[in-house]
C-alpha cells in the first residue's frame, strides 16, 4: 500500500468511529428536520395536515410524532459504514454517499407518509404492517439501496474484505522483501 492508500484507509475508519461516538447524533440532527418537513409536504398533497414543531404532524384527528426510530439514523450510519469500508475514489465516494442518503430519505418519507395515510383511514392491520416493515422491511430496504448503489457506481470492491485483503497482501509483500535480503 502506498502512503495515500494508508491515509485513505485510516481516515475512512476514523470517520466511522467519530460519527458513531455521540450516538449517531449527527444523523438525527440532519435527517430529523428533513424527514419531518418532507413528510409534511408529501402529506399536504393528500390531506389537511398541520406541522407542530419540532416533529409532530396533525393529520385528521390523529397526532403523528416522527420519533428517532422513524428517522432511522442507524440505517444512515449503516449505509455510511458500507460506503466508507469500501475502497473507492473520493469523487465516486461522495456521489455514492449522496445517492445512498438521498434515496433512503426519499423512500423513508414515502414510507412514513403511506403509514400516516393508512392509519388515518382506519386500516385494521396497521400495527402488524408497521412492525413487519420496521423489523424486516427496513433491513431489506438498506440492502437493496446498497446493491443499487454498487450497480450504479460500478463498485467492484467488497466492504471491509477488500481493505483486509489489501493490508494482508501488503504485509506478505513486505515479508517476502525481508526474506530476499
Amino acid at each position: 500500500m502506498n502512503s495515500k492508500s494508508v491515509y485513505s484507509l485510516i481516515t475512512r475508519y476514523l470517520i466511522l468511529v467519530i460519527v458513531a461516538i455521540p450516538n449517531l447524533f449527527i444523523f438525527y440532527k440532519v435527517f430529523t428536520p428533513l424527514t419531518v418537513y418532507l413528510s409534511y409536504l408529501v402529506l399536504s398533497l393528500f390531506s389537511q395536515v398541520q406541522l407542530t414543531l419540532p416533529s409532530t404532524l396533525n393529520l385528521s384527528s390523529l397526532t403523528i410524532e416522527i420519533i428517532p426510530a422513524c428517522v432511522a439514523g442507524a440505517a444512515y450510519y449503516l449505509l455510511l459504514l458500507l460506503n466508507l469500508t469500501t475502497p473507492m475514489a473520493l469523487k465516486k465516494r461522495i456521489k455514492s454517499i449522496l445517492f445512498l442518503f438521498t434515496t433512503f430519505l426519499i423512500l423513508n418519507v414515502i414510507r412514513i407518509s403511506a403509514f400516516a395515510l393508512i392509519i388515518t383511514n382506519g386500516y385494521t392491520y396497521f400495527d402488524l404492517a408497521h412492525k413487519v416493515t420496521w423489523y424486516f422491511g427496513s433491513t431489506i430496504l438498506v440492502i437493496l439501496i446498497w446493491f443499487a448503489n454498487v450497480y450504479i457506481f460500478k463498485i467492484r470492491e467488497i466492504p471491509v474484505y477488500s481493505d483486509f485483503l489489501s493490508i494482508s497482501k501488503d504485509i506478505k509483500h513486505k515479508k517476502s522483501k525481508k526474506r530476499k535480503r
